[in-house]
């Protein structure tokens, strides 16, 4: 895929895509994500005095069966912790600054490092905690 590019995958299915800050694909629009994907990620790479034309989207209804998030990370430190499917341990990475993580609907839970500040895009509404399914219960 490219330096600065990490692809977690189980059982051939994308859990997570990390963009690193000082990920360089050369010039031009390069689409990280398969096509087919309900979120899309890509890293594009333009001179100055490049153009692009101004646009609308097109209405295109899109059944969204997942919920996909993305993480910028602003500053600090975050630890993502990936799982499979059955809820057992996949990957642990760190983010730093500038770091971006596309999850792909698969079970993650985070460790704030450092204090870290943090941009996350997902699709809405969002549903508070009716939107997700705790794997492990916090010991109370």
């Amino acid at each position: 895929m490219g330096a600065g590019i990490e692809r977690y995958e189980d059982k051939g299915r994308l859990v997570a895509l990390v963009l690193r800050q000082d990920a360089d694909l050369g010039p031009g629009a390069h689409f990280l994500t398969d096509p087919e994907m309900g979120q899309q990620l890509a890293l594009m790479d333009h001179p100055a005095g490049h153009r692009i034309k101004a646009h609308v989207h097109n209405s295109s209804p899109r059944n969204v069966e997942l919920t996909g998030e993305v993480l910028i990370i602003r500053r600090g430190r975050l630890r993502v912790n990936l799982f499979r499917a059955n809820g057992a341990p996949l990957h642990s990475l760190d983010l730093e600054p500038g770091d971006v993580i596309l999850l792909n609907g698969g079970a993650h839970g985070f460790e704030v490092l450092e204090a870290c500040q943090m941009i996350e895009v997902k699709q809405g509404p969002y549903l508070g905690l009716g939107d997700k399914r705790l794997l492990f219960p916090d010991p109370a």
